[in-house]
């Protein structure tokens, strides 16, 4: 049986991803009051048809939609102090498309992104990163000017305050991830995870890097660290849908 193993991209995504976002984003976004809309959208009153190739793929893609979703006035201001935009090439429908893009750029420090051989290039996508990255000079100062501004030490102070303190509780909490009995028992989930050099603990109290716990009101559900995300999704049991996170 075939199956898809997760991927950690450090330097982009695969073209579908941002289709994906932008598509997600399109429906999200915030709609600004006509006497201040300066960044034109399109149309979405149809909603979007989306297509993962798996669950790493819509993960991603809807953290990257939610991203741009939370830094929207941010990527505008830079769009529209850089002057790239408007731009005459680029239709309003393709906007989210250029916003969740920018988002990742910006992400990147401004650095190229890595091409995959094995994906299939979509030619939009294509034009807006090419459109960007020729920009590229203009847009990281236009993103230094909007910090100095805000006196902002980074892109994560020009959050309001109350969503920066909850951005800091939630990273703080630990990763929930429940046990797909349909697929493996609770007793091979935890000789999986010994194999893989996880310790199990009594509490979140005992965590430390490579540890995890039951939690204490569902049996079927265990605790890890929050700095194990990207780690964890890398396992075969979370890649066979063994163990789901939450």
């Amino acid at each position: 049986e075939e199956r898809t193993m997760t991927v950690i991209e450090k330097n982009g995504y695969h073209d579908s991803v941002y289709l994906n976002a932008a598509k997600i984003f399109q429906g999200i976004h915030r709609e600004k009051r006509k006497d201040r809309l300066l960044v034109r959208y399109g149309d979405d009153s149809v909603a979007p048809m989306l297509t993962f190739k798996d669950e790493y793929s819509r993960r991603v893609s809807y953290e990257l939609a939610f991203n741009a979703l939370k830094y929207q006035d941010l990527l505008e201001e830079i769009l529209l102090d850089s002057c790239v935009y408007p731009c005459q090439s680029i239709p309003d429908e393709s906007t989210s498309l250029l916003v969740v893009m920018l988002c990742d750029l910006q992400d990147r420090k401004f650095q190229a992104r890595e091409i995959f051989d094995e994906e299939e290039p979509v030619a939009e996508v294509r034009k807006i990163e090419h459109y960007l990255y020729s920009f590229r000079t203009k847009l990281a100062a236009a993103l230094a000017r909007y910090r100095i501004k805000h006196g902002a030490l980074s892109v994560e102070y020009v959050l309001p305050e109350t969503i920066r303190k909850q951005e800091e509780r939630a990273s703080a909490l630990p990763l929930c991830a429940w046990v797909n009995t349909f697929k493996i028992s609770l007793q091979d989930v935890f000789r999986d995870l010994q194999k893989a050099a996880f310790t199990k603990v009594e509490s979140v109290s005992d965590f430390k890097q490579y540890t995890y716990c039951m939690d204490q009101h569902c049996h079927d559900v265990l605790l890890f660290p929050s700095s194990l995300k990207e780690e964890l999704l890398n396992l075969d049991l979370f890649a066979d849908c063994k163990l789901v996170l939450q």
